[in-house]
């Protein structure tokens, strides 16, 4: 087990310190430019498309989910535990400037998703029953005909089922269980068998029970993570500059 950690971590160092920045920062910047600073220029629009539709009753449009209920799904499969141990993680690692330079590739990042969400619209493929198909593996196929495309979106299903399905989850729920059983004394399994019962629930009705939860979970996981964290900033208001100069330094 010692020899196989250290490769996973010899492997993690050179993905994370190399590979996966360029990677990030580089496509980041190539669909910034490409989509004229799409993040800056198109904001108030998406405002305005976001919120003018803002429901939490579940109304739908022709493609299963509304607007809001689109976003809300996106959110929570981003924002999350993920979030909270990686930026604590990242902190503790780099220190407080840190932040800054996920502030940085968040900025790019944007750019980057609304470049996924056009070549998902662009490539996606809906049935006589009005059900929607869609994803990187459709576009991944449509920019590589062939056998290579075949065994990229082959490659990237896989991959994203191990990511999401089993690492991903086992990532956070373990983040879950170990805060619960440290802050309140409930036994991990418990937590555990919680959340799997919890999460059946709800993926097992589909993405219109997926969307119904989401649209009204997402609103109480911000409001909370927002109060949360001004909590604490203004808890340490008297280290903000310094924290902001480390950023520099």
């Amino acid at each position: 087990m010692d020899a196989l950690l250290t490769v996973v971590q010899t492997i993690n160092s050179y993905l994370s310190n190399y590979v996966l920045i360029i990677l990030l920062i580089g496509t980041g910047l190539f669909f910034t430019i490409r989509t004229r600073f799409v993040q800056v220029r198109c904001f108030g629009e998406g405002m305005r498309r976001l919120f003018g539709t803002f429901s939490l009753k579940g109304g739908k449009q022709k493609s299963g989910m509304s607007s809001f209920q689109a976003l809300a799904t996106a959110i929570a499969a981003q924002v999350g535990t993920g979030n909270i141990v990686g930026a604590c993680g990242a902190i503790l690692v780099g220190g407080p400037g840190a932040i800054f330079w996920m502030w940085l590739i968040a900025f790019l990042g944007m750019a980057t998703n609304y470049a996924e969400a056009v070549l998902a619209q662009k490539t996606r493929r809906v049935d006589p029953d009005g059900t929607v198909h869609g994803g990187p593996v459709y576009y991944i196929k449509t920019a590589f005909t062939g056998k290579f495309g075949t065994f990229l979106a082959g490659f990237f299903a896989v991959a994203i089922i191990l990511a999401l399905g089993f690492m991903g989850c086992m990532v956070q729920s373990n983040s879950i269980a170990s805060t619960c059983n440290t802050a309140f004394g409930i036994p991990t399994w418990v937590m555990g068998l919680a959340i799997v019962v919890v999460g059946g629930f709800i993926f097992l009705g589909g993405i219109s029970r997926i969307a119904s939860v989401t649209e009204k979970l997402v609103p109480v996981m911000a409001i909370i993570y927002l109060v949360g964290g001004l909590a604490v900033i203004i808890a340490n208001i008297g280290q903000l500059p310094a924290a902001f100069a480390l950023i520099f330094e």
